[in-house]
């Protein structure tokens, strides 16, 4: 989180900077294309169910799969080397399983966006076509959606943890984070170009499984996703 913090504040004194008060068209640019989000994700044990199975402690976890979707990143030129982008992107959905003793149980589903403010350092190279950067921000990544799967249901029940009129359901918090940043610009025309980066973000989350509401299993899962994404650069 101190991390998270220092990259806002950095963030927010370039967006209090003259060249932001004064707003330019000509500086605004737009990326769209794929964009995937590959989570390198540990997480802490699901000591309930192994108590419940009569599974050693310690033997179980989560990971959460690669999903890809349109990425949509917004820049503002604010010097020769300065940028600030945004990064956004349509709902990216992943699947949720559970690793080690229970490897292949599906616990869920979940959908999630990670919306990301970076502060770009850009190189000054003599070749005007080719624009190499990297980056700091902070990383927003709200959940919605959480679906438990039938699967788990399924487990609960046999374990006798749940009945047939239980509700069992997903919940995850949203998180706050750093992200860094690498890419280049390649420049086709004075207007188009092509744009490639990849990122890392620290996205930790709390996952409940929850029965009636109450919160019967907790896993802390550390997604901290590499982020890649290729698309078409349009300067306006």
């Amino acid at each position: 989180m101190k991390k998270s913090a220092i990259a806002a504040s950095v963030v927010l004194g370039l967006l209090a900077t003259p060249a932001m008060a004064e707003f330019n068209a000509d500086n605004f640019s737009v990326n769209v294309g794929a964009i995937s989000v590959m989570p390198d994700d540990s997480s802490s044990s699901l000591n309930v169910v192994e108590s419940l199975a009569g599974l050693p402690a310690g033997t179980t976890g989560v990971n959460v799969n690669t999903n890809t979707q349109l990425g949509l990143t917004f820049d503002y030129k604010l010097n020769t080397n300065w940028t600030l982008e945004l990064v956004a992107a349509t709902p990216f959905s992943h699947d949720v399983y559970a690793t080690g003793a229970l490897a292949g149980l599906k616990v869920g589903k979940v959908k999630h966006l990670p919306p990301t403010l970076l502060a770009q350092y850009h190189f000054d190279l003599a070749n005007d076509a080719i624009d190499p950067f990297v980056g700091f921000g902070v990383n927003y990544t709200t959940f919605f959606d959480e679906q438990a799967s039938s699967e788990l249901v399924g487990a609960l029940t046999g374990l006798g943890a749940v009945t047939a009129s239980d509700s069992v359901t997903l919940a995850l918090k949203d998180s706050w984070g750093y992200a860094l940043q690498a890419g280049v610009n390649v420049a086709i025309s004075d207007n188009w170009g092509l744009h490639f980066m990849v990122s890392k973000m620290d996205i930790d989350t709390d996952a409940d499984v929850r029965i009636n509401n109450a919160t019967a299993q907790r896993v802390n899962v550390d997604i901290d996703p590499y982020v890649a994404m290729a698309g078409i650069r349009y300067r306006f």
